[in-house]
């Protein structure tokens, strides 16, 4: 007589360690995110080191110097650029950082070799930094040409850019973290 529960077969047993690495996974990012956001913004750290402050002057000094090879005055005061027809201020959100951040915590919670997630980190963040600025150079044409749409693109298409290339390097490197578990096993 059968008691009507499945008995567990292999398959199950394979599904099972998955279902905890995810749980690892979200975990570990959770708790590394947390930590990250604590560091980056906590004002008694801040007082140490502003990492973000820091990086954003960086990042002005490099948009800025971009612009003037391109024929595209401007002025820069702090993290504000000033171009002949508009003026911004690359703000906390919009140098990038907290989209290394989210890409670089996900990598170090994905279980893999240190020596790949180190790669792949360094990688992401050339890319994503570079896009970013890409990005600030498109925006500043927008906003000296297209100020109607500034906001629009700025808010909804850069924005949305930015997040979507993240997701694309991070499925690239779980791609490529899959195939070379794959190849050990």
């Amino acid at each position: 007589m059968a008691s009507g529960r499945k008995k567990k077969g292999p398959a199950d047993k394979k599904n099972k360690p998955k279902d905890i690495s995810l749980r690892r996974f979200v975990i570990t990012y959770l708790a590394l995110i947390i930590a990250f956001f604590i560091f980056s913004w906590l004002k008694p750290i801040q007082k140490i080191i502003d990492v973000n402050a820091l990086y954003t002057h960086l990042l002005v000094v490099v948009t800025s110097r971009i612009l003037g090879l391109l024929y595209h005055p401007c002025i820069t005061n702090g993290t504000v650029i000033r171009l002949p027809a508009m003026s911004f201020d690359i703000g906390v959100a919009c140098n990038g950082i907290e989209a290394v951040m989210i890409y670089s915590v996900a990598v170090m919670a994905y279980p893999s070799q240190w020596k790949k997630k180190i790669i792949w980190i360094t990688a992401g963040f050339f890319i994503l930094q570079t896009a970013n600025i890409l990005r600030i150079v498109v925006l500043s044409y927008v906003g000296s040409y297209l100020k109607g749409l500034f906001e629009f693109v700025h808010i909804y298409i850069a924005q949305g850019v930015m997040i979507a290339l993240s997701l694309t390097i991070f499925f690239i490197y779980l791609h490529y973290a899959k195939g070379a578990e794959a190849d050990h096993n």
